[in-house]
């Protein structure tokens, strides 16, 4: 039985990253034949995988452990293994996400929970619990009109915490602030429930990636879990970076009391990222490099070609460029950038190359191949070879 239809998804529980990937893997497909069913889209930057990335941390006054100071204590521990892993942890405002968790029960998507048991509510009034029948009933209050005026609201509210997505590469948080007896839960129910969604109520309203990972246990024994959280479909980078975590934390497979298993790599969920080396205009820093980083690009390494290259200075300009011709012999290794950018970026990039340059496939200087800039062999004709500078950098210098 759903709760809320239009924000509901399918949880995966493992005791390890790896084990929750492999699940996500086989289980993300297309299915033509439910309705809310949509195709996955590639990740993008692997942040998981990066030895340096940008993790948010919510300002010290949005932090809310509800007087539990151990929690307190074990989030701080949490953001120094994120710090150990190479994350650059910034603060941010995370009021935005706050104000919009408000709008899941003070709000009319209560109403589509009522929509969901509506026959069984209205012909068992006595049935339900006596929060559930306050919380559902309740949710008749709110009319069609108001339905929309709130789905603006949303619209407007996503609009800021995009933004603030935008400025870091995932979100660290508690997953819960504390947490209660049964007892205490069933005495006051609304409230209490209301301060264990703080950190997780706006996530499905805002159509955010997210994965809970365990971060120790207090001093009474009772478990502690930090959330990371991203843009949809970034699951693969945020399990990966559970994954670390759990590795460097001083914990055990949950409460089973066992030792973790040994690391593997699980079937990985798609990246659409393209990588694509470069060699002059769109070094970092040069005239080109925005159509990189306009497209959403990232420098992966400084490589250098193999051997086997002869590197010319083109004619023509601003801005002015170099080629690339791979030769059997005279050749020369040539400093080369890697970059990597979405793949449904990637078209329109190589559009806007003009000849005789192209993209093809280059040779690194460790054996590997990968795309790159090539140049036409009828370009070094009356071009300016620079192959013993070793590249396009050292060659400006020169002219300086």
């Amino acid at each position: 039985v759903p709760a809320c239809r239009s924000l509901d998804t399918i949880s995966v529980f493992a005791l390890v990253a790896e084990d929750a990937e492999a699940v996500m893997r086989a289980a993300t497909a297309y299915d033509a034949e439910d309705a809310f069913s949509r195709p996955a889209q590639g990740h993008g930057f692997d942040f998981g995988a990066a030895s340096a990335f940008r993790v948010g941390i919510p300002k010290a006054e949005q932090l809310n452990f509800f007087g539990n100071a151990e929690a307190g204590r074990l989030f701080a521990e949490a953001a120094a293994r994120i710090r150990s892993l190479g994350g650059e942890c910034v603060e941010i405002d995370l009021q935005p996400c706050l104000d919009t968790a408000k709008l899941l029960y003070d709000g009319p998507w209560v109403a589509e929970r009522y929509a969901a048991i509506r026959d069984f509510f209205d012909a068992n009034p006595d049935a339900p619990l006596p929060v559930i029948r306050e919380i559902v009933g309740g949710s008749k209050r709110w009319s069609a009109a108001d339905a929309y005026e709130y789905g603006y609201r949303l619209k407007a509210r996503k609009r800021q915490c995009d933004a603030l997505l935008a400025t870091v590469d995932c979100v660290l948080m508690p997953t819960a602030g504390t947490i209660y007896t049964i007892a205490e839960l069933e005495a006051d129910p609304i409230r209490l429930n209301a301060n264990l969604g703080y950190y997780t109520n706006f996530m499905n309203l805002l159509d955010y990636a997210a994965t809970a990972v365990p971060a120790g246990f207090q001093n009474d024994g009772l478990p502690f879990g930090v959330t990371l959280f991203a843009q949809r479909d970034q699951d693969g980078p945020l399990l990966r970076l559970a994954a670390k975590m759990q590795r460097v934390a001083p914990d055990r497979a949950g409460a089973t009391g066992q030792a973790l298993p040994e690391p593997w790599v699980p079937p990985r969920l798609p990246g659409g990222q393209v990588r694509v080396a470069v060699c002059g205009a769109h070094l970092s820093g040069l005239p080109l490099n925005g159509q990189l980083t306009s497209r959403g690009g990232r420098l992966v390494a400084a490589v250098r070609s193999a051997p086997e290259y002869r590197f010319y200075a083109l004619p023509g300009g601003p801005p002015f460029r170099p080629g690339m011709v791979r030769v059997a012999e005279g050749g020369g290794p040539v400093d080369m950038e890697i970059w990597e950018l979405p793949a449904r970026e990637f078209g329109s990039f190589v559009a806007g190359i003009p000849a005789p340059l192209g993209i093809g496939m280059v040779r690194l200087m460790d054996g590997a191949w990968v795309q790159g800039f090539v140049c036409e062999a009828i370009a070094a004709v009356g071009a300016e070879d620079i192959t013993h500078f070793g590249g396009w950098r050292a060659y400006l210098a020169s002219r300086a």
